[in-house]
């Protein structure tokens, strides 16, 4: 995981070397350990490294193999594979690094080489000889890729802070993003971001820009097929084949020269990876986790948020070595313009807060790469919200008896547990998923909390914005697990991670999202995913026996979550309350800020609507940290 950064001149005109550097010190958070820069007759290119494979200085970057140069973000965990091909083609190697592999592989593959590639990056590659710039950010957008285009130049970076370092780029609002965060908490569910014409590459997409033309080509080379379908195999088949690559996907994630450490909440995503890295440690050495898996959880005193009971469970049948942090309301008040700095951008909720502190404790324990279970919920249908999705397509598809069994089964599970009857099976949230997603987006904007407390101007103009998907035409459900996948929840929640690792300088890695248990799990049945009212049907039985029973057989979701409605209430209380009262916040035009101050005064706790109030307000403290 690095820091990379360049400014590409369509003209010949020269490359301040002062603003590349410039920009690579504002990463340096992301690569502490070395820095580099290369300067040419249209390009500058600048990089920090932060050191995981081949710690030597033959990992410098930016690195070049004849008249190819790259600067890389992240990791290809086939490396080792990939180097055994393309020595037989012929090719010599002098490091032992995956970057020297991505410049051998573009030099006989070309820009089809990512396509072989198993992992996450965001690189550039400057072809001297052919007077272009390739860039690639992996399938599922891991690694992040921001740019910004003029008439004259193509400025790029790991992250938005660094592209603000160029006096002809001013940090404007982009003020549809700005709607689409407060009317439904969304970011990075387009190419947009909230800086008005800086955009971030998709991920599964290949960049070229070709000079002196400064002709700028993007090209989708991956997505999911929503044609492949697994049918006909037993839950056992299903289960045995998921358990095959995600132990493959967990050991190739274990490949670095540092120590390696784990996030662990408590629930099935992280528990299943802590449980099978434990089970890999018992069949071989694995020097970068040593005797002891270290494994990394965020607790708090109050049972409602609390999954420590859980982790113990994992604790004890792994054998770790345990390492607990308990965030709290009045650390964040202190910690929060920091914060603010390294996201780049608002966030949806505090529950970032707990991950952060997570991290934190990983690098003071010596750790610098941490495995975490990111991207399950939406990949297996993990949310509470999926029961709705997935019952109305039923209705929808007239499988009325399964329906009826799944309901039944529902009842069963989930009779004393009040928060799912409101959250995942609510009968507004059901209808909401049998209409089309533009009627629920107009019925949001006139009753939401959200939405009341919009300036009505400022809602009139962007009102008609709504995320609309068509994966499979014949199967909602489906629809809804790659929206949730490739749009509407992961991409935000990558944001957060790489983000939140970065601080402090900690390489993130993500198994769920290994690109082949992608395919596989969105060609399985439905019913792989939801079966009789349990999500990640198929995580629970291929993980049976693998990870505690009482893990195994939980039904309720909490994650790296804060108690934030209660910290609203007591500890951010009157900084919340400055806020909503200041000037600044009254004059920016989005939000009435009487109707705002009038929904936090009537905040209590049978009512949640903590999420709203935190974007107000991350809201007003981004715009003093990046705009004013």
């Amino acid at each position: 995981m690095c820091g990379i950064s360049g400014i590409l001149s369509f003209e010949k005109n020269k490359i301040d070397q002062r603003t590349v550097k410039a920009m690579a010190n504002t990463l340096r958070h992301r690569g502490p350990d070395d820095e580099g820069f290369y300067f040419d007759e249209n390009i500058g290119l600048g990089f920090r490294r932060l050191a995981i494979l081949d710690l030597s200085s033959a990992g410098h970057q930016p690195m070049n193999r004849g008249p190819f140069w790259i600067i890389f973000n992240g990791e290809i965990y086939n490396y080792l594979e990939l180097r055994e091909e393309l020595k037989k083609k012929g090719y010599q190697f002098s490091s032992g690094t995956d970057s020297e592999v991505i410049l051998r592989a573009y030099e006989e593959w070309g820009e089809d080489c990512v396509k072989r590639f198993n992992g996450m990056w965001a690189f550039a590659i400057w072809d001297k000889s052919r007077k272009k710039l390739f860039v690639s950010r992996d399938r599922m957008g891991v690694k992040p890729f921001y740019y910004y285009v003029d008439r004259s130049r193509f400025y790029f970076s790991s992250e938005i802070k660094a592209l603000l370092v160029n006096k002809e780029i001013k940090a404007s609002p982009n003020e549809g993003i700005i709607y689409d965060y407060l009317l439904n908490g969304q970011i990075d569910h387009t190419n947009e971001t909230f800086f008005e014409g800086i955009k971030q590459l998709p991920g599964g997409h290949n960049l070229v820009v070709q000079i002196p033309q400064g002709k700028m080509e993007i090209k989708k080379f991956w997505d999911i097929d929503p044609d492949n379908k697994l049918e006909g195999l037993s839950d056992e088949e299903y289960a045995e084949r998921f358990r095959e690559l995600f132990i493959d996907s967990v050991s190739l994630r274990l490949r670095a020269d540092v120590p390696i450490g784990t996030c662990l909440s408590g629930g099935l995503d992280s528990s299943s990876i802590v449980c099978v890295v434990a089970d890999l440690l018992k069949k071989e050495k694995i020097e970068q986790i040593g005797e002891i898996q270290k494994t990394f959880t965020a607790a708090y005193k109050n049972a409602e948020y609390d999954e420590s009971a859980f982790a113990g469970e994992v604790v004890r049948k792994a054998r770790t070595k345990d390492f607990y942090t308990y965030p709290s309301g009045e650390k964040l008040y202190e910690e929060i313009d920091k914060i603010i700095y390294h996201q780049d951008e608002p966030f949806s909720s505090t529950s970032i807060y707990a991950q952060w502190n997570v991290f934190r404790l990983a690098k003071e324990q010596g750790v610098k790469v941490m495995l975490d279970g990111q991207g399950s919920d939406e990949l297996l249908a993990g949310y509470t919200s999926s029961f709705s999705a997935y019952y109305a397509h039923l209705l929808k598809s007239l499988k009325f008896l399964k329906l009826l069994d799944e309901l039944s089964a529902f009842s069963k599970n989930y009779s004393n547990k009040k928060f799912l009857g409101v959250s995942g099976l609510s009968p507004k949230l059901f209808l909401s998923y049998l209409l089309p997603r533009s009627l629920v987006q107009s019925l949001k904007t006139r009753t939401k909390t959200e939405s009341v407390v919009l300036e009505e101007t400022f809602s009139n103009e962007y009102q008609d914005r709504h995320l609309e998907v068509n994966f499979d035409p014949n199967d909602s459900f489906r629809n809804f697990t790659y929206l949730s996948l490739r749009k509407s929840s992961l991409p935000a929640l990558l944001h957060y991670e790489d983000r939140d690792s970065m601080a402090f300088s900690i390489e993130a890695r993500v198994p769920f999202l290994d690109y082949r248990l992608v395919e596989f799990v969105f060609s399985l049945p439905n019913d792989q995913k939801i079966k009789d009212a349990r999500t990640k049907a198929v995580l629970r039985n291929a993980m049976h026996g693998i990870i505690p029973e009482k893990v195994e057989g939980r039904l309720d979701k909490i994650g790296f979550t804060t108690p934030e409605d209660l910290w609203f209430r007591t500890v951010l209380k009157k900084m919340t309350l400055d806020i909503l009262g200041s000037k600044s916040f009254k004059d920016r035009g989005f939000i009435n800020p009487e109707k705002a101050l009038e929904q936090f005064q009537n905040l209590s706790s049978d009512v949640n609507k903590s999420s709203a109030i935190w974007r107000w307000v991350n809201l007003e403290l981004w715009f003093r940290k990046f705009i004013d």
